[in-house]
């Protein structure tokens, strides 16, 4: 669906006037008492810098969890044609949000939002009705159904903060994020988001008022509604932080930061306090589920620090990423964990002093648009990893035209990261010793020497990633 498109007058290319970008993701506005908190979070914020002079934040707010998983399995029983039970989930989905405004705001403030939250389920209704002609969900039409969960969380949030006593003004997260068509996943224009950051944003923020709108969701030029991918919040968090010159992106969780391991694979992990940009990279990339892996990027284009904080412990300090890392008592930062991972091998004897090999297979994972993660090259083969199999068929299939291809799956990619790995030769002969007991299908250390990488079955993840927090940490 086509929305009328926002027609902008450039400011510039930054605004300069915004402080801080507060993101809360979805278990920080899963209830009444957590969009309570959030208020008083803003609030506390709006407080501290108000005696220096600071603008009010800009908020972005994830949906409601586990809503847009909702959202997406009434799309899905739409489509197998079970039209009663999905109209029934959708009903539940409105059901929530409107108990919770009633819970939240009061007289006309009240009356508003559910005005609003009933015209956004009435579209929504109209669009998954629609699946059920059609047989099938486009990726268009499935951005447009997943959106709706920003959509009304961001509704919600700006009610709680004006019933709280915040002056807050929703905006609608399409009229500023401008995309491409690459539906389910799509990739923002970064200048034109920035002119319409600019032109809809700071002046929001310039009358002592408080922007909220949805992450994860945003538009192409011409109006129709797109998603970020899974996780987008937080990128949209730090496009918006970056394109207003914000002093910090804030990413607000149910954890107390980046902690060492993932707490429900390895017991009592330590919290980060401090990293770099490129340590948070790879530790997103390779499964940190505390931070998005795109998040960083629009932060370090503009060296911002990105902070990681609590929503149910505020006074925590959290974890601060910077471009530099501060000095470390160890030789490892943290260990992260992608699970569900695809290896694939490429074998040919034709590949020996071949240069152009290396390029033809890289073409087939660039026309199929599947990134590789880890990649590992002998005299006469290549073996990649991927971790998204919805193109994995047309892949082997190109891939056979010119050499011969296997692949396993049910595979898991442990990335051990820390700055200071280049200082100590003797790390990587550790953690191969660690993991001496488990069968490894690939080892690889990057040349920047910041981590190292194992590749091995998914059954044998969770041990190894205790042997190597215990090894480097000490035992849990």
């Amino acid at each position: 669906m086509r929305r009328p498109v926002v027609r902008v007058q450039s400011r510039g290319k930054e605004a300069g006037v915004v402080s801080v970008v507060m993101k809360f993701g979805g278990t920080s506005v899963a209830d009444e008492a957590a969009i309570r908190r959030v208020a008083a979070i803003v609030r506390a914020q709006i407080d501290r810098d108000a005696p220096t002079g600071g603008r009010a934040p800009v908020v972005v707010v994830s949906a409601l969890s586990k809503v847009t998983d909702g959202l997406l399995q009434v799309a899905v029983l739409m489509e197998r044609g079970e039209r009663d039970q999905a109209l029934v989930r959708l009903e539940d989905l409105e059901d929530r949000h409107v108990t919770l405004a009633a819970a939240l705001a009061s007289g006309a403030r009240l009356a508003a939002v559910t005005r609003d939250l009933a015209a956004e389920f009435s579209q929504l209704s109209g669009l998954v009705r629609a699946i059920a002609s059609l047989h099938e969900v486009s990726p268009r039409l499935r951005d447009a159904v997943a959106a709706a969960g920003e959509l009304a969380s961001s509704r919600l949030v700006a009610a709680a903060l004006g019933e709280a006593g915040i002056p807050a003004v929703w905006v609608d997260a399409r009229d500023v994020v401008v995309t491409d068509d690459e539906y389910t996943s799509a990739a923002p224009d970064l200048s034109a988001t920035c002119r319409r950051a600019a032109a809809v944003l700071a002046p929001i923020v310039e009358r002592g008022e408080v922007p909220v709108m949805g992450g994860f969701i945003g538009a192409t030029p011409e109006g129709v509604t797109t998603t970020l991918g899974r996780g987008g919040s937080d990128y949209s968090a730090s496009i918006i932080g970056a394109c207003l010159g914000v002093s910090e992106i804030q990413i607000w969780t149910d954890v107390d930061g980046m902690l060492t391991a993932d707490p429900r694979v390895v017991p009592n992990p330590r919290l980060v306090p401090q990293l770099s940009f490129a340590e948070a990279s790879e530790l997103a990339y390779f499964g940190a589920k505390v931070l998005h892996p795109s998040t960083i990027l629009p932060a370090v284009s503009k060296n911002i620090p990105v902070r990681i904080l609590n929503s149910r412990r505020p006074e925590a300090p959290g974890t601060l990423i910077t471009a530099s890392p501060q000095a470390s008592n160890g030789t490892l930062t943290a260990l992260a964990c992608k699970r569900d991972v695809t290896v694939i091998d490429i074998t040919s004897t034709r590949m020996f002093m071949a240069y152009g090999f290396l390029r033809r297979v890289f073409e087939v994972f660039e026309r199929c648009k599947t990134p590789v993660d880890v990649v590992t090259t002998s005299e006469v083969s290549v073996s990649v990893t991927v971790d998204d199999p919805r193109r994995l068929d047309p892949i082997l299939e190109q891939l056979r035209t010119f050499a011969e291809v296997s692949h396993e799956r049910d595979m898991a990619i442990i990335c051990a990261v820390g700055e200071d790995l280049h200082d100590d030769p003797t790390a990587f002969a550790r953690a191969v010793s660690a993991l001496e007991a488990i069968p490894l299908r690939m080892v690889s250390q990057a040349a920047s020497r910041r981590n190292i990488t194992f590749v091995m079955r998914d059954t044998d993840a969770p041990g190894a990633m205790r042997r190597l927090h215990d090894a480097f940490f000490g035992a849990s």
